[in-house]
């Protein structure tokens, strides 16, 4: 597997699957499963049970339904180019002894 051309905090498209054409944050990549977590996007719901957490007596965890975002296939999604604001490609260029993600739309870097 090559490395993930998208990184956390990144704003991306969602070009695929029911959220398609919504844009977000990255909130968390999972580069061995090759997925992200986009903010608002492939809600999820999870049952949870309320429990009493070890650390301290009063903190407890409440029970019910939990909305969060679930992992998108890095695929189908799209770095939103901070140019132009307009989703793009992602190539790597060398900088020296440095990699750089470059844009391909507008060839201006991401930092």
């Amino acid at each position: 597997m090559g490395a993930m051309r998208i990184r956390r905090d990144d704003q991306v498209l969602v070009i695929a699957g029911k959220d398609k054409g919504r844009r977000g944050r990255v909130l968390r990549v999972d580069p061995a499963k090759q997925k992200v977590y986009v903010e608002g996007a492939n809600i999820i719901k999870r049952h949870t049970k309320p429990r009493t957490l070890r650390d301290t007596q009063r903190a407890q965890e409440i029970g019910g339904i939990v909305e969060m975002e679930g992992p998108i296939h890095v695929s189908n999604v799209m770095l939103i180019d901070p140019e132009s604001n307009e989703p793009s490609r992602v190539g790597i260029k060398r900088d020296g002894d440095r990699r750089v993600r470059v844009a391909k739309k507008s060839g201006k870097e991401i930092e």
